[in-house]
């Protein structure tokens, strides 16, 4: 069904209601007109890596891991997956009048903010530091979760427009002052392209408010959404998000004044209760019936375009499709590509029948919630890093286990004294061949202000650093001098000095998923070439980088970052040794191809990401550090060579000035093709040099 079709029964329904009636749909819980034959709906539902708080369903890796495949057409075969499940769980839901929260076909996915302070507890939720990256992935996602059918498959929401990282602690007066250049050189790239090629079908403000406006009702980031992006679809309101114009943005003096002042700015539903105000405002003349009516119009054609009222191909999507063999299988895929082999001195992949015992040690070796980050569904099982690598293993090979350490408090046993499970994890290392060690965080420790577990920065990180319990565990494990696999299951960056320094190998696993145990097991014994490339920097220290409240690019991602990384955006080893060996430009009228050639020098066949990185070498707008503009996955056999394509907008070829317009503002360019950034670090890290090509246009 087209829009304007779709948008035209709308009206018409909305024609029906009374002013009560069509003020009651602006919430998320929005109730039956019975009258009207519209039954109740829950507009709320979450679905970033699979379907959410509804029960049974496939869990996929976090977000921030599928940024670490730098893969969208897996991306959107994720989303298409999420979007099957989420209509068998809906329609069997229905059938029975279940109308609750969570299980509805609206889903509040995907995150396109910016991840660009790795304090920020909810960056695991987003797909990297990078405009570009982020945009492509974005894209791939949404198109997945909406589909191509004569309906809506899903609906999806951009969030959270626009200017959104933390601190959580303070985000609902926080007020996020940033500069046009960087609004539209970094905050609002994935928001536009999500609107501009994806159609996504709603957009959801953020609690912050943006150069003194609240996200929720800001005149100047819905200009740009409506009048500049031509956005069609509905928007709504974080959650409870409205009330915090007059607890504590302060803009507003009672809850009728925010009801008001949101819906005149185009919130067209509310996660929350305020706009139960909005007759009230009525009453007052502070809002028109014109308004609320087009608000519930926009409403109910999105409910028309995902054939609530008219039925859809997609209505007889049978229960049995939740949880299926295929979708678990590509829930393992998605986890084998995210991963990111940051070190390998040689260790790895390790060879089964050349050992007799391994040490699998750490508080997130055996651990669930390691797996799945946060909003998360429910999968039937769960195989964790310990499971995944006993199963593999069978009864060939002896598997010793240690937790070692809690999280992060000192004991595991409240009667115990501190570092109780330190000499059972010593002796566990010192009778194994290997040791696989887990460490890491999971959603208690960085997640969402009100939800992670860690009160004392609400979700937030205080520092880069592993809890020190963990940092206890890795030397002991070091002290026992036995070669040390390190897997860390974490959704943003922490500081791996120490085990750069004494460890083996390094793995960096994120919140893999259900299946992350089974990937990691495939992964760590060489039946699969790991081949994530990192989608933030992994910074030496947080002294390199502004406050967290400030948020200024300046300094910060690889960017705009002035030192060496500890670990590089964009890379990542394999079992093979790819390099580019050669690559050239085909312009035509400015959207360009890269012809790159490949070679894989090495003893394994491996996938590996051919990225591409531009720099305006003329124009004083342009970012410090050349910057992603394209990027292709590539599979080449060991001792073979493969030829890619990677084609780059004509968008690469600009820069934002200070004013925020994009534009063209110089005539030479440095391209760099490889599998990593030009920079000094990822060159001593890979030793690999990226294809230089300097182009004039």
């Amino acid at each position: 069904m087209k829009r304007e079709e779709a948008r035209k029964k709308a009206e018409a329904l909305v024609a029906q209601m009374t002013l009560e009636e069509k003020a009651s749909q602006l919430k998320y819980d929005a109730p039956a007109i019975r009258r009207l034959n519209v039954p109740a709906y829950n507009w709320w539902n979450e679905a970033i890596h699979g379907v959410a708080r509804a029960g049974q369903a496939t869990v996929f890796p976090q977000a921030i891991g599928l940024g670490a495949t730098f893969d969208p057409e897996l991306v959107g075969e994720v989303a298409d997956v999420v979007s099957t499940e989420g209509r068998a769980k809906y329609h069997a839901y229905a059938e029975k009048e279940d109308r609750d929260i969570y299980k509805g076909l609206t889903f509040w996915a995907p995150n396109v903010n910016i991840f660009r302070d790795p304090r920020w507890g909810r960056g695991h939720e987003t797909y990297g530091e990078d405009p570009y990256l982020t945009s492509r992935l974005g894209v791939a996602y949404v198109k997945g979760l909406q589909g191509d059918g004569e309906t809506m498959k899903a609906a999806a929401c951009a969030k959270h427009f626009a200017v959104h990282s933390g601190p959580e602690a303070i985000r609902h007066e926080f007020n996020a002052v940033v500069s046009k250049k960087d609004m539209h050189e970094t905050y609002l790239p994935a928001f536009q392209a999500l609107v501009e090629e994806a159609e996504v079908e709603a957009v959801m403000g953020a609690y912050n408010r943006t150069n003194g406006e609240p996200c929720c009702a800001n005149r100047p980031l819905q200009k740009i959404l409506r009048e500049d992006w031509g956005f069609q679809g509905h928007f709504v309101s974080d959650c409870w998000a409205i009330k915090d114009f007059h607890e504590h943005h302060m803009v507003t003096a009672s809850p009728m004044e925010s009801a008001a002042l949101a819906i005149n700015t185009g919130c067209d539903l509310n996660c929350g209760n305020t706009y139960l105000h909005i007759l009230n405002a009525y009453q007052h003349g502070l809002v028109t019936e014109e308004t609320i009516t087009e608000a519930a119009v926009r409403l109910f054609t999105t409910r028309y375009l995902l054939g609530l009222f008219d039925g859809s191909e997609y209505d007889h999507t049978p229960y049995t499709e939740v949880e299926s063999k295929e979708h678990l299988a590509l829930a393992e895929k998605a986890a084998e590509e995210s991963f990111v082999l940051l070190k390998n001195n040689g260790i790895l992949p390790l060879k089964k029948e050349a050992l007799k015992t391994v040490g699998v040690i750490g508080p997130n070796a055996d651990s669930r919630a390691s797996l799945i980050g946060n909003y998360h569904g429910t999968a039937s099982r769960y195989v964790t890093i310990q499971e995944g690598i006993q199963d593999y293993l069978g009864e060939d090979v002896r598997v010793l286990t240690s937790a070692g350490c809690a999280l992060y408090k000192d004991k595991t046993e409240n009667l115990a004294y501190a570092g109780d499970r330190l000499v059972e994890a010593k002796i566990v290392a010192e009778n194994s061949d290997v040791v696989i060690l887990c460490l890491g965080l999971d959603e208690t420790l960085e997640g969402e202000e009100g939800d992670a577990g860690n009160s004392y920065a609400s979700g937030d990180k205080i520092d880069l650093k592993l809890p020190q319990v963990q940092r206890d565990l890795m030397e002991a494990i070091a002290e026992t001098g036995k070669p040390v696999v390190l897997c860390v299951l974490a959704g943003s960056d922490l500081d791996l000095g120490y085990a750069a320094e004494h460890f083996d190998a390094i793995v960096q696993m994120w919140y893999p998923g259900g299946q992350g145990g089974r990937a990691a097991a495939r992964v760590l014994f060489g039946e699969v070439s790991p081949s994530g490339k990192l989608p933030i920097t992994f910074y030496e220290t947080l002294e390199e980088l502004p406050e967290f409240e400030d948020y200024s690019m300046e300094g910060r991602t690889y960017r705009y970052m002035a030192g060496k990384a500890q670990y590089p955006f964009g890379y990542g080893l394999t079992y093979g040794k790819v390099s580019v060996t050669n690559a050239e430009i085909q312009d035509e009228k400015g959207e360009m191809l890269f012809r790159a050639e490949v070679e894989n020098k090495g003893e394994m066949d491996t996938d590996d990401v051919v990225q591409v990185y531009v720099k305006c070498l003329d124009s004083d707008n342009a970012p410090k550090n050349p910057s992603l503009c394209g990027f292709a996955r590539v599979h080449v056999k060991a001792g073979e060579k493969a030829a890619v394509e990677v084609p780059v907008g004509a968008q690469a070829l600009t820069v934002v000035d200070q004013e925020g317009v994009r534009k063209v503002d110089g005539k030479q360019f440095a391209f760099y093709v490889g599998c990593s950034q030009p920079d000094a670090k990822s060159v001593e890290l890979t030793g690999e040099k990226p294809v230089e090509i300097l182009f004039t246009r």
